[in-house]
């Protein structure tokens, strides 16, 4: 009986997606525009699940520091973090397992908009970012 019941949880929470998640990857999604803070650090913290990032659209200003916190909230699935443009120094492939915490930290010098992803795959399914787990980052120009 008692497997039964966890059966039914874990179905009910599979067919909805595990989490709100799934919805926010999904559709246009207000901007987070990161201000720094009393340290001068823009400071943002990214949940990493069901192939989804919350927020996925961040603003951050050139020049200044930024620290992402990044949580798998996922219950089972490993996720990452990656942003690969390395001609303007924005290079990073951070991977964040199932309920762990991990914190990147750099500066973005270049205004633009760029893409964040998880390229998680299993076996022969599409990967994180196939199913749509992707994100951006917009870089404006310095104030100063």
């Amino acid at each position: 009986m008692r497997h039964t019941f966890w059966f039914a949880v874990l179905l009910c929470s599979a067919l909805t997606g595990f989490s709100s998640g799934v919805a926010l990857g999904e559709t246009d999604q207000e901007v987070l525009v990161l201000q720094p803070d009393a340290e001068g650090i823009q400071r943002a913290f990214i949940v990493l699940d069901s192939y989804a990032y919350t927020p996925p659209h961040i603003s951050v200003e050139a020049g200044m520091p930024i620290e992402f916190q990044l949580e798998n909230q996922s219950f089972l699935t490993p996720h990452n973090f990656i942003i690969d443009y390395p001609d303007v120094g924005l290079q990073h492939n951070v991977s964040v397992d199932a309920g762990d915490r991990v914190t990147i930290r750099f500066v973005a010098q270049t205004p633009g908009t760029y893409t964040f992803y998880c390229d998680k795959q299993l076996l022969f399914f599409p990967s994180h970012q196939e199913e749509g787990m992707e994100g951006r980052l917009d870089v404006r120009p310095a104030s100063r």
